[in-house]
């Protein structure tokens, strides 16, 4: 849905390099759901296949767990030396009036048609990703949110940044706003009332307000699984649960929620188990990506973090108008970021907001997660012309900023130099 998305943009661009179109294109909603929905039984099928080959029984059904050695999968008794847990989380919607009226991400991913006017309530990155969608495919979209910024707990500068470029491409953000009631009107379309007044006229008000984890009616509680107040599983270092024999890992135990984070969970896990070789997840460096348009890639600490963790830091930024908007004149702009240790010159944290961000940092992550610095950055030459070379050209700091004890008072070279000493 996201690529469906992008093309109005890129024929927005494609008429400053000289393409013309004698009717504006048009999009068709059910060719992309049908073919959406085609690629998922596929990959269904892939998966199953995958398990199949590797020697593996799937049992499809509704499973509850009776003891710390056996599940119920609808009536059936299944017995294990262990039992994993990874049922992953499912969306959250506030109890307001009129919440029956709102979606979820689960049910805006297989809309009947598309919507041609939709609140979307919330700031994160489902939020962000579905306001993108919905957007590049001519829905107008207005974003409610509770902060002043989206993406509360990603770096400031970036945070700001997409908000910009959100807004440019015609998206409405409405800030410091609480949803408080939902209402449907004679000809069907719905209002949202928040506490600063209400916003009529929408044929869609979905809900992006975060996920809980999935662990109702599992029959943890009666095992003596420890869950705290969201009921995310609570775990040891190794994944294991309360109960020795049962383990969880994914977003069912609310540590860093994303699909390959719980791949890294489960392949630790099994070493654990089966290998002899007990092993703990790995959270250092874990790089994550925002398919936001533009889009967003991250790895290491955001500044607010360094500056918490190290004290002193440098700080490198640049913002620049790519190549292909220089011809294209839409205002689309490109955000990068690195955060260097002032004492050690380690990058700790690389960011990114512009097109390709989300593979351009998966390639700088191994570099992050290798402990590079920022003069391994330096001696690597760049490619030209790329946006991902600002990461390897930019030398002067946008800032310093000094906090340990041994700094205070002297300038920024100065304190460089002791640093290097």
């Amino acid at each position: 849905m996201v690529y469906a998305s992008k093309y109005s943009h890129e024929f927005d661009e494609s008429n400053g390099f000289g393409w013309k179109y004698d009717t504006e294109p048009k999009h068709d909603w059910s060719t992309l759901m049908a073919n959406k929905n085609a690629e998922l039984q596929r990959l269904t099928g892939i998966y199953k296949n995958v398990l199949s080959n590797a020697g593996v029984t799937l049992i499809e059904g509704r499973g509850k767990i009776v003891d710390p050695h056996t599940v119920d999968v609808d009536g059936k008794l299944y017995t294990a030396r262990h039992i994993l847990i990874s049922v992953g989380g499912r969306p959250f919607i506030p109890e307001i009036p009129g919440s029956e009226y709102a979606i979820d991400s689960d049910a805006a991913l297989d809309l009947p048609s598309k919507p041609e006017k939709v609140a979307i309530v919330g700031g994160g990155y489902i939020a962000l990703e579905f306001a993108g969608i919905f957007n590049g495919l001519k829905s107008e979209v207005h974003v409610f949110i509770r902060q002043k910024k989206v993406l509360r707990g990603f770096d400031e500068e970036i945070r700001d940044f997409v908000g910009e470029q959100m807004s440019l491409r015609g998206i409405e953000f409405h800030t410091e706003e609480s949803p408080q009631a939902i209402a449907k009107s004679a000809d069907g379309s719905l209002s949202l009332k928040t506490d600063k007044g209400t916003v009529e006229g929408f044929s869609h008000i979905m809900f992006a307000t975060g996920r809980r984890p999935n662990t109702k009616n599992l029959g943890l509680e009666s095992m003596g699984v420890k869950m705290n107040k969201n009921g995310a599983i609570e775990v040891d270092e190794y994944s294991r649960t309360t109960v020795p024999s049962i383990w969880a890992v994914g977003d069912v135990t609310d540590r860093i929620n994303l699909t390959p984070v719980a791949l890294m969970e489960g392949g630790a896990l099994a070493k654990t188990l089966f290998q002899n070789e007990p092993t703990k997840p790995d959270y250092r460096a874990v790089p994550s990506a925002v398919f936001s348009q533009p889009p967003i890639g991250q790895v290491g600490l955001t500044e607010e973090q360094a500056v918490k963790e190290y004290g002193d830091i440098d700080v490198y930024t640049s913002n620049f108008r790519p190549l292909k908007a220089t011809l294209s004149g839409l205002p689309d702009r490109v955000f990068l970021k690195l955060i260097v240790c002032a004492k050690t010159n380690k990058v700790l944290g690389l960011h990114m907001c512009g097109e390709d961000s989300a593979e351009i940092v998966q390639g700088f992550a191994v570099a992050v997660k290798a402990g590079l610095t920022k003069a391994n950055f330096d001696a690597t030459v760049g490619i030209h012309p790329t946006s991902a070379e600002e990461f390897v050209t930019t030398r002067i700091p946008t800032r310093k900023i000094r906090q340990s004890p041994e700094s205070e008072g002297r300038t920024g070279l100065e304190a460089k130099a002791a640093a290097e000493l």
